[in-house]
């Protein structure tokens, strides 16, 4: 497949991956849509492209590693793993229900691939330099640990003690990816405090740092392929993006940070992102509601 055909795809599948989040939020009712569609495009690349890990084997020792330390965007992370074919896509949209292994933050006791079971704000980073420091100690030199954040995130400041400590360990093996859309759930991030130069901080703080429009695949995909290139320190990925992108009637506004949207505005996003907005046949298009994980359970856990 040649480089212009591979971002098509990659494109699709970011489109499929936002569709499948709104889907689920909707049905359940409950959920944060605006970090998911912000952090679709540039995610959906690691995950289908560079993230080294092995469907019928998610505990491969020397696989890359991927935390979610914004755990409230768990729907995007279901969703990459469902189509990444750790279980039936269709099971998505048993999400946030009392039956279901969806839960509303990603529970390592639940799933295949979840590192570590994340929600609570500014633990995440912490815990994958540990995985960074870990991977180092046991000569695992192609394993690469990868940590979501979100912007509001950086306020805490474990996040923080955590880069300091990464680089000045020179954790070349952790890569640090930053949803940049500028908003959380209490307004716009200035607003809120302030992190600029976020860039600066990070450079003073002995970490590379790569800046990329978090919606353009091409520069998505060079800042995956220089992570990839060990520069004897941690880098950090700022991803500039858009909360709600994809729908633009939505986009920018901060209050979609973690409000389900009602099945009229279900309607508009799945239009708005190129679907057909009837609920019920997109629903029925994801298939059966079983689990159907790709290797049994107690084999994993």
């Amino acid at each position: 497949m040649n480089a212009n055909n591979e971002l098509n795809v990659l494109k699709a599948t970011a489109q499929q991956i936002r569709r499948d989040v709104l889907l689920m939020i909707n049905n359940a009712q409950s959920g944060h849509p605006g970090g998911p569609l912000s952090a679709a495009d540039y995610l959906t690349v690691l995950w289908f492209k560079y993230l080294r890990c092995d469907v019928k084997n998610p505990f491969w020792e020397q696989r890359d590693r991927f935390v979610m330390s914004n755990g409230h965007c768990s729907a995007l992370n279901y969703a990459l793993l469902a189509r990444r074919g750790f279980f039936d896509p269709g099971y998505l949209l048993t999400f946030r229900t009392l039956e279901s292994r969806l839960v509303g933050h990603p529970s390592r006791v639940k799933l295949p691939f979840i590192e570590v079971s994340t929600g609570s704000l500014g633990q995440g980073l912490s815990v994958a330099h540990g995985m960074a420091l870990g991977a180092k100690l046991r000569g695992w030199d192609d394993a690469t640990i990868y940590c979501n954040c979100g912007d509001g995130e950086l306020q805490e400041g474990s996040c923080w003690e955590a880069i300091t400590s990464a680089g000045h360990r020179k954790s070349e093996n952790l890569v640090l990816m930053v949803d940049y859309n500028n908003a959380q759930i209490d307004g716009f991030v200035p607003d809120v405090k302030e992190l600029a130069p976020l860039a600066e901080k990070l450079r003073a703080f002995h970490w590379r740092v790569i800046e990329a429009d978090g919606h353009d695949f091409e520069q998505i995909d060079r800042a995956f392929a220089e992570a990839k290139q060990r520069a004897g320190k941690p880098t950090a990925l700022l991803f500039r993006t858009v909360m709600m992108k994809g729908c633009p009637s939505f986009e920018n506004i901060p209050g979609w940070h973690g409000r389900p949207p009602t099945d009229d505005e279900a309607r508009v996003m799945l239009r708005e992102l190129g679907f057909d907005d009837d609920l019920e046949k997109a629903r029925a298009s994801m298939g059966n509601r079983d689990f159907h994980p790709a290797v049994p359970m107690e084999e994993q856990l």
